[in-house]
């Protein structure tokens, strides 16, 4: 039993997992700030195309 408790107050896998838990988590939400300063542009550039679509679609 003593070995048991030893081995488990020296293992630090568990402090990996969090840390990976923890980049993943930062990295989550760095691309969610990235698409959505992105987003409103995209949605501008999707828009002006739909237009540009649409007049010559209706020009035939």
């Amino acid at each position: 039993m003593l070995n048991f408790t030893k081995t488990f107050l020296t293992d630090e896998s568990g402090a990996t997992a969090i840390e990976y838990g923890l980049i993943a988590a930062l990295v989550s939400v760095a691309a969610i700030a990235t698409l959505e300063a992105l987003g409103t542009s995209l949605n501008t550039i999707f828009g002006e195309a739909k237009s540009a679509l649409d007049d010559a679609a209706g020009k035939v």
